[in-house]
Parts: C-alpha cells; sequence; structure tokens
C-alpha cells in the first residue's frame, strides 16, 4: 500500500517569487509532494502572494523582530519543522542560513543559484559574469552547506550567449532553466533518487 502523507516542502523566498511559482504549478499536490509553508524576510514579497493565492501557509521573519540572525534561523526552523517540512528550498532567499538551522536539516536544503557553480558565487553574479565577459551562462541547483554557494552540484543547464551585455536579460532568459531545474531537483529528492557517491561526497548521484 503507497504512502497516503505527503512529501513536505517548505520554501523561503524573498522577492518576486517565480522560483516558487514553478514549484507550485509543476509539483505542488501532485506525485505526492505538497508545498506546506512558505517563509520571507521580507513582508510586501510577491512570493508570500503567490503562496496565498494556493492555500500555503505563509509567515514573515523579519530582521528586526529578532535580535540576531541566530534567533531569526532559530524561528524558521522551529516553524518548518513544526509544518513538518522535510525538504527546505531557498528560492531567491537573500539571507545567509546559520550553520544551525543546516543542522537542523542536514542535506535537507537546497538552492538555486544563477550561474555555473563554482564561476561566480554570491550576490550579482549574472553582472559579474557579463562584466567578465562570459558568452555561456547557466543554472546550478545545490544543497547548501556552511560556505556561499559552495554545497554539492544536483542540477546545471547551461545556455549561450555570446553577445550578452544586459544582466536583466541574461536572467529573463536564464528563468526558464531555473524554473525546469529546481522543480526537478524537488522532484528527484522526494523521490528519494539523490545520493553521494561514497567515492567523492561532493558528487552527487541520481538514481532511478
Amino acid at each position: 500500500m503507497s504512502d497516503p502523507t505527503p512529501f513536505r516542502v517548505g520554501v523561503l523566498a524573498s522577492g518576486t517569487g517565480t522560483n516558487l511559482q514553478a514549484i507550485l504549478d509543476q509539483l505542488h499536490g501532485q506525485d505526492g509532494i505538497a508545498v506546506v509553508a512558505v517563509g520571507s524576510d521580507k513582508p510586501d514579497a510577491r512570493a508570500l502572494e503567490r503562496a496565498r493565492e494556493r492555500g500555503v501557509p505563509t509567515r514573515v521573519f523579519a530582521r528586526d523582530d529578532y535580535p540576531d540572525r541566530q534567533a531569526r534561523d532559530t524561528a524558521i526552523a522551529d516553524w518548518l519543522e513544526e509544518s513538518g517540512v522535510r525538504l527546505v528550498v531557498t528560492a531567491g532567499y537573500m539571507q545567509l542560513l546559520t550553520p544551525a538551522f543546516l543542522a537542523r536539516f542536514p542535506d535537507a536544503v537546497i538552492n538555486v543559484h544563477p550561474a555555473l557553480l563554482p564561476a561566480f558565487p554570491g550576490l550579482n553574479v549574472i553582472a559579474q559574469a557579463v562584466d567578465y565577459g562570459v558568452k555561456v551562462f547557466g543554472v546550478t541547483v545545490h544543497f547548501v552547506d556552511d560556505g556561499v554557494d559552495t554545497g554539492a552540484i544536483i542540477l546545471q543547464a547551461a545556455l549561450d550567449v555570446p553577445r550578452a551585455t544586459d544582466p536583466e536579460a541574461v536572467h529573463d532568459a536564464l528563468r526558464p532553466l531555473e524554473h525546469r531545474l529546481l522543480p526537478e531537483a524537488v522532484r528527484l529528492f522526494a523521490a528519494g533518487a539523490l545520493r553521494r557517491d561514497p567515492a567523492n561526497p561532493r558528487r552527487i548521484l541520481i538514481e532511478g
């Protein structure tokens, strides 16, 4: 008999939430997956509206409401655990997560990044790549660890933009890749299809 309990996903977002929308459209309520919590550090984030439109519980964790980052991350982790979340997705969440937060969701926090890691980690990466003269751009979905975009890579896809001059235009071109790769990574995780290579823990093997 199949397990009727859905695989519960929590999403953290700071902005418009287009990657959240991709997860909601492609996964929520399908294949035994449910988005059960969407949190943000920004009370006016469009991502919160997208979640509410689909009946997903939301909560704001504004920086000024907590004495420090540790306290805020503890509150977020408490809420996600109370919601039964088994995978945390940072989809445009513009805050670093503390090691204590990550320890509560070991190998269960993933992020989407608009560059082909390990090149161009951090912020404003598309502008950096354009300034550098990059001709091939891309998207990476990776596990989150204590570093800045240093976690093991799950999925990547590349796009040729040989004459790139406008970072926003490049990001527009990359969004379909983000919207394909991030839900796919969530689906693979929920299906138990991701595991670390015993010979190289940085290599993520996809099974099935």
